[in-house]
């Protein structure tokens, strides 16, 4: 069985290996996890899971500094950033159970026309199936928490892929699963060896939830190929836009754009990206973040005083100044940056009014460039906000209230933040992209119930 070296993204060193998986391990994973569920009086008590998860969080905090390493070695995150990770992937495992605590089903109204007299019904939440849980490389400990902890949580066996660069982090959660007493064939790791495989098991019709992080042309691309029947949740990308008006606390607005700009490298899918600030302030603000960016350390992601760090290709790096290169050939004033500090890194870049037609202010740029825009009406800085086919986060930097209001009623996007910056998360908040940018709605405990169906039982008696 061939092998994948997992290589550093800062330096390409090697820092594993895992096996790939051919036709038969993909259709040996998919009947282990369809037999289970046929079998439903193997399930996993609720009580027995919860106690798995619980174990679970108590492993990831005993080892927080060694899961952090890696993902940082593996994924590119800064290591300050990943043991932020880590500690968000135990409060999330947590969360799993706390929600299932409170999971119920509902009373149905009976009694309250002839038809219904003399019944009662009720619900009960009962697992989807199977899962079958596509990841992504920018967060690669905590997206798999995310993906796979509810599957565990509500009794569904998971198949799950995660990114071909950045499978240790997954393999880590699993075994720990493993560890906590979770039956080893309820959560399967596979690395397809080719796309073909990858299609096969997402589009399996033994495939009751297809969960998928990761780019729009994928992700809408096989979900067109679902079987009938399966459900799908998906999260892809934005360019995050913010209005910043005049009135804004600058000192406060400064240094949370920068971060939501230039944390991961900008490779977050809702990254600060497009930034529409009032004409009166819009060179002092792209100075300003400039400034912030230019004392951001940039490079080794394992180094504790790092702040912004790899991109997950070289070829990434290469995109990103290409990009960069021919906004500023069309008329952008480069503010700050737009060089490669090595094959890897690239430096913290500000962009001043860019075309609007350039790459970078149409496309997700996904690395770390902020772009801002001046303008002196904020109706039409919102209607430029919401001209891309993508939507997800995205934020108004303001005193005013009425402000705020106006720009969380008209910008589009699932989340609007007021004074932070769009890449704000917690895990149990909904997390869901618009249009292009996803389906379905993430956070913890809405994929929890998307991996549920509501049974109902319905009963007859004559002394109802």
């Amino acid at each position: 069985m061939a092998a994948i070296n997992v290589t550093a993204p800062f330096d390409g060193s090697e820092i594993g290996k895992v096996q790939n998986s051919n036709a038969d391990d993909i259709e040996r994973a998919l009947a282990k996890a369809h037999a289970l569920f046929q079998n439903r009086d193997g399930w996993i008590p609720l009580p027995e899971r919860l106690d798995i998860l619980r174990r679970t969080a108590e492993i990831i905090k005993e080892r927080r500094e060694e899961l952090a390493l890696q993902a940082a070695r593996e994924g590119g995150n800064p290591l300050a950033d990943s043991l932020v990770e880590l500690d968000r992937a135990a409060d999330g495992v947590e969360n799993c159970v706390e929600v299932m605590r409170a999971e119920g089903g509902e009373v149905i109204p009976m009694g309250i026309n002839p038809a219904s007299m003399g019944h009662a019904a009720f619900t009960q939440p009962e697992p989807i199936g199977v899962v079958v849980a596509v990841s992504a490389f920018n967060h690669p400990f905590n997206l798999i928490v995310h993906q796979v902890a509810p599957a565990v949580a509500t009794g569904c066996p998971v198949i799950v892929k995660p990114a071909e660069v950045t499978p240790l982090s997954c393999f880590s959660f699993v075994e720990i699963l493993y560890e906590a007493g979770l039956p080893k064939d309820w959560a399967q790791v596979v690395v397809p060896e080719n796309r073909d495989l990858s299609t096969k098991l997402v589009t399996d019709p033994r495939n009751a939830l297809f969960s998928f992080i990761g780019s729009a042309r994928v992700g809408w691309m096989l979900r067109s190929q679902l079987a009938p029947g399966t459900r799908a949740a998906l999260e892809h990308g934005g360019a995050a836009p913010v209005i910043v008006a005049k009135d804004a606390d600058m000192a406060a607005a400064i240094p949370r754009l920068a971060k939501g700009g230039f944390y991961h490298g900008g490779q977050v899918c809702v990254s600060v990206q497009r930034i529409f600030a009032h004409a009166d302030i819009a060179e002092d603000l792209a100075a300003a973040l400039a400034a912030e960016g230019d004392k951001m350390k940039v490079g080794d992601p394992t180094e504790a005083d790092t702040e912004v760090g790899p991109l997950i290709r070289t070829a990434e790096v290469d995109r990103v100044h290409d990009w960069v290169t021919a906004a500023v050939e069309g008329g952008a004033k480069l503010i700050s940056g737009g060089e490669r500090v090595s094959d890897s890194c690239y430096k913290p870049t500000v962009l001043f009014d860019p075309p609007g037609d350039a790459e970078v202010s149409q496309k997700e740029i996904f690395g770390p460039v902020i772009c801002v825009y001046p303008y002196t009406d904020m109706d039409e800085a919102i209607d430029r906000a919401n001209s891309l086919d993508v939507a997800f986060q995205a934020a108004v930097f303001t005193k005013d209230m009425d402000t705020a209001f106006r720009a969380y009623k008209r910008l589009d996007g699932t989340a609007i933040m007021v004074n932070d910056h769009t890449a704000f998360r917690v895990d149990w908040m909904p997390f869901a992209g618009a249009r292009h940018s996803g389906h379905g709605v993430g956070g913890i405990p809405h994929t929890i119930h998307e991996m549920q169906i509501q049974k109902m039982m319905v009963l007859r008696s004559d002394e109802l």
